[in-house]
C-alpha cells in the first residue's frame, strides 16, 4: 500500500516538472522535499518562512535537513505579525497566517518559473479543524500527500522507509497554537513560550507543549512521563526558569499531551 502511495507522489512530481516546496522541516513537508528531490533534482525548490512563530533552533534543524535531503534551499520573512486579524487570534487564525505564507509563495514561485506551490498537509489534515488548509487552496497551493491520502502515521512511515532520520521527530507547530483563541499574540509571548519548551527538552522530554494563558504555563507531557518528571526533574528551578522568562504561575496538566487541545474549547467547527 505504501509502495502504491509513493509510486503515486512520485508521478504526481513528474507531471510537475518544477515545483516550489512550503518547508517547515516538519515529518510531512520533508517528506515531500524528499520525494521533490528524487524525482526533479535542481528543478525542485524548498523555501521556509521565518518569522517571531519559528524558533531559530527549529530553523537550525529545517537547515540541516534540506542539506541532507540535497535540495536547494531559501529562506523568506513573514510579516503574519503585523497582521491584526493574525494577532488578535480568532479561531481562525492559521487562515491568516496561511494567506501570509502562500501571498509571499506564490509571486515568488512565478517569478522564479515554477508553476506550482505544494505543501505537506496530509490526509489526516483534512479531518481535523485546519482553516489554513482554505487559505493555501485559494491560492492555488497543492498538498501532493493528501492528495494520495496519505495519514500521519503513513508519512512516517515512508519516511522511515526512505531514510530520513528525523521520521519520528515530534510534531510542531506553530508557537502560536500554544495560546487559547482570544488572547492576543506579542513576539514577546511567543519568546518566552519557545524558550520554555527548549528548556524542557534538555531535561530529554520531546514530545510536549508549554500552554501560555496569560502569565500562567501549563506544561503538557505525555502521559507516561508525567510521574517520572514530577519525581525527577527539580522542579523548583522549572519555576524559577519560567518565571524568570516571564511567566507567574506555573502548572503541570495531569492530563497529558494532546495534539489541538485548545481547540476542545471552540464552540462551533468552522469549515
Amino acid at each position: 500500500m505504501l509502495s502504491t502511495k509513493l509510486q503515486q507522489l512520485q508521478q504526481i512530481f513528474q507531471t510537475m516538472e518544477r515545483a516550489l516546496i512550503a518547508y517547515s522541516g516538519g515529518v510531512d513537508s520533508a517528506l515531500v522535499a524528499k520525494i521533490a528531490q528524487d524525482v526533479l533534482g535542481d528543478q525542485a525548490l524548498a523555501v521556509t518562512a521565518v518569522s517571531p512563530s519559528l524558533l531559530p533552533e527549529e530553523l537550525v534543524e529545517a537547515e540541516d535537513q534540506a542539506r541532507w535531503i540535497g535540495i536547494r534551499h531559501e529562506l523568506v520573512v513573514t510579516r503574519e505579525m503585523e497582521n491584526p486579524n493574525y494577532t488578535a487570534n480568532p479561531e481562525n487564525r492559521c487562515y491568516f497566517c496561511k494567506s501570509e505564507l502562500h501571498n509571499t509563495l506564490k509571486p515568488l514561485a512565478l517569478d522564479r518559473g515554477y508553476p506550482y506551490v505544494v505543501d505537506g498537509v496530509n490526509g489526516d489534515d483534512l479531518q481535523d479543524y485546519r482553516p489554513g488548509i482554505q487559505a493555501a487552496q485559494e491560492r492555488g497551493a497543492r498538498s501532493p500527500l493528501a492528495e494520495v491520502g496519505l495519514s500521519k502515521w503513513e508519512v512516517r512511515q515512508l519516511s522511515q522507509q526512505l531514510g530520513l532520520p528525523w521520521w519520528n521527530k515530534p510534531a510542531q507547530p506553530c508557537l502560536s497554537s500554544r495560546f487559547p483563541y482570544g488572547e492576543a499574540i506579542t513576539v514577546e509571548k511567543l519568546r518566552r513560550v519557545g524558550r520554555a519548551e527548549i528548556y524542557l527538552r534538555q531535561w530529554g522530554y520531546q514530545n510536549l507543549r508549554v500552554r501560555s494563558e496569560k502569565d500562567t504555563a501549563r506544561i503538557e507531557l505525555s502521559p507516561e512521563d508525567i510521574q517520572a518528571f514530577v519525581a525527577n526533574v527539580p522542579l523548583a528551578e522549572v519555576v524559577q526558569t519560567f518565571q524568570d522568562l516571564g511567566f507567574v504561575y506555573v502548572t503541570l496538566d495531569l492530563e497529558g499531551y494532546a495534539s489541538g487541545k485548545l481547540n476542545r474549547a471552540l464552540t462551533a467547527v468552522k469549515p
